[in-house]
């Protein structure tokens, strides 16, 4: 292989093709670093792709050492270890350490310990995509209002309301939230991101802000001179509340429905057709006693002795009170047949039973008999790395959760089951299996399994079986960002969350010594969240904000020479060598900004 030139402060290593590799190149590629590629080949087209996007790709069939010394390890910045297997990833990472134990190397690991043991003795930075990812995804099962970054030394909240009345954003909310993002109905394509306060919003825009939650409060309480901003809803609302002597009024009967929608989930068709023909037969023979059964002294049978006298007969416990030896022929005929009927018909629906309780004991071993009662619970399909940590923040958030595996063998279900999860083993594309996780009463659906394809099916299939029940939640985990926008613009999928483009400004970020605090969501609209440390002489050094702020925004800045930050920061305010500033953007324009201090301040 030729020599690759390295260019100022070297070329950027990506081992592995995946899609979270692929959209690291692409970050990468768009900072203008070279990049060079080693194919682990785990995805079929990946070189081509990466080829397309700019990058240089080396094989890997000679190993990591060899893959490694032709990437052009020695002259490289950075190494990202992004294989698919955590073996893969983690001999990428010890080799590339070992061999250049200055060199900055970023590892993707999934298994908890692994990451603690290589991030606490190899001195490798690990990420996991769950733990990045899970957050925004939790947010959209649970509808929160808002959640909270820390922004020097105050948390602040991200919340996406609804103009109530046209106005600018400074009338609306003023000088102390910041504008994230504006989206307007019908173009859902064409958000405005960190725009400035002087955009004018009509009613009924979504606008997403960030401020402290007193600024939120002042925003609903003060009088505006127009109607009050609505929040967006995000979950489901609670139903209105009733009329208490309407709610008396109609218990009895909502009772008997519900127990009778109970009895008739808990048991199956051939046990309640049993039951249904022992039952016709035991009235039909209380008639036939009533009309035919006559003792010597010519007394007739009360409807209770008609009734003792044919459950005495369908058990075959005996004729010591009552007897058809001396009733006509035709009542001791239909005896003989009331006896033969009736002893098939308890048979086989004593038999239905004890399966029926055997059914469900075995399924409350598996978390299937405890699903039945539950409502306002979150829906977890697909236990993989990402679902885990959502199960974990769901139940941390104390709503209860049923998780959906079709693997019997997955490693994480005895993690779920102690954490308190409902788990459930079946297809979750069949109705059957909607139906027993009480999807009708749930409060969210999540869809994390590891296949896109597979994540699409399950969330159409829960919408189909919803119908026009629009309270339940659908949050979907895509890999791919263009897939995810086109899912969202086809299907009507409003929480539709690519867990690559989440999570690959982190690695970035960490590849080039930049140090990124969090990603997250502002309506539709992804953003980073960072720190930057003004480099003397770096190309900050000596920067106005409104020279550097096209899509950015800075938060807030913290002088050299002070303790405390400021948050009111103005266009004009000058950043200085030592200074920290915390800025939320786009991720291409934030990493650019932040690769900017590191570069050389040209006069």
């Amino acid at each position: 292989m030729e020599h690759l030139p390295a260019g100022p402060g070297g070329h950027v290593i990506v081992h592995g093709l995946e899609g979270l590799g692929l959209r690291v190149i692409e970050h990468l590629v768009a900072l203008g670093l070279e990049v060079v590629a080693v194919d682990d080949g785990a995805r079929p087209g990946a070189v081509q792709a990466a080829t397309a996007l700019g990058a240089v790709v080396v094989p890997h069939h000679d190993g990591a050492a060899a893959a490694l010394s032709a990437a052009g390890l020695r002259d490289s910045r950075a190494v990202v270890c992004l294989s698919a297997t955590d073996l893969g990833a983690l001999e990428t990472a010890l080799l590339a350490r070992r061999l250049r134990p200055e060199l900055t190397v970023v590892a993707q690991i999934r298994n908890p310990a692994v990451a603690r043991a290589v991030r606490a003795d190899a001195g490798v930075l690990v990420l996991d995509v769950a733990t990045i990812a899970s957050p925004a995804i939790v947010e959209a099962c649970l509808g929160e209002q808002g959640h909270g970054l820390r922004v020097a030394d105050e948390v602040v909240q991200v919340r996406t309301v609804e103009a109530a009345r046209d106005g600018l954003l400074r009338d609306l909310f003023g000088e102390e939230l910041v504008p994230l993002s504006v989206q307007r109905p019908g173009e859902p394509d064409d958000p405005a991101v960190c725009p400035g306060r002087d955009l004018p919003v009509r009613t009924g825009d979504a606008v997403s802000l960030l401020g402290p939650a007193s600024a939120w409060d002042a925003v609903r309480t003060r009088p505006s001179g127009g109607a009050p901003i609505r929040p967006t809803p995000s979950r489901p609302s609670d139903p209105p509340a009733r009329d208490p002597r309407t709610r008396t009024r109609r218990l009895p009967g909502g009772r008997v429905r519900h127990w009778s929608q109970a009895v008739v989930r808990a048991t199956d068709a051939r046990l309640r057709r049993a039951l249904a023909a022992l039952v016709i037969l035991g009235v039909a023979s209380v008639l036939v006693l009533m009309a035919g059964y006559q003792e010597p002294d010519g007394t007739r049978m009360t409807p209770l002795d008609a009734l003792y006298f044919t459950a005495e007969t369908i058990g075959t416990i005996g004729y010591g009170d009552f007897s058809f030896r001396e009733q006509p022929d035709w009542l001791r005929a239909y005896a003989v047949l009331l006896m033969l009927a009736g002893a098939v018909l308890a048979a086989l629906t004593y038999a239905l039973l004890t399966n029926l309780l055997v059914s469900q004991r075995l399924q409350e071993s598996f978390g299937h008999g405890q699903v039945t009662g539950l409502r306002g619970h979150v829906v977890v399909v697909g236990l993989g790395s990402v679902g885990v940590r959502v199960v974990e923040s769901v139940v941390a958030a104390g709503t209860p959760v049923v998780v959906v595996e079709s693997e019997e063998s997955n490693r994480y279900l005895a993690q779920a089951r102690a954490l308190g999860a409902k788990v459930v083993l079946g297809d979750a594309t069949l109705a059957g299996t909607l139906e027993l996780v009480n999807l009708d009463r749930a409060r969210a659906v999540a869809v994390l399994t590891s296949d896109d394809l597979t994540n699409l099916e399950v969330a159409l299939a829960v919408r189909d079986w919803l119908g026009e029940r629009t309270g339940v939640t659908v949050a979907m985990r895509l890999f791919d960002r263009r897939l995810a926008a086109t899912v969202r613009q086809a299907f009507g999928f409003t929480h539709v969350r690519s867990t690559d483009e989440l999570a690959a400004p982190w690695f970035v970020g960490a590849a080039l010594g930049l140090e990124v605090l969090g990603t997250f969501l502002a309506g539709d609209v992804p953003l980073l969240h960072a720190r930057v440390h003004v480099t003397p002489g770096g190309g900050l050094d000596g920067a106005r904000l409104d020279a550097l702020t096209g899509r950015s925004r800075v938060l807030s800045v913290r002088h050299a020479d002070e303790r405390s930050a400021h948050r009111a920061v103005r266009r004009w305010t000058t950043l200085e060598a030592g200074d920290e500033a915390f800025v939320v953007g786009p991720h291409e324009e934030l990493l650019a900004l932040l690769r900017q201090d590191a570069l050389p301040h040209r006069e």
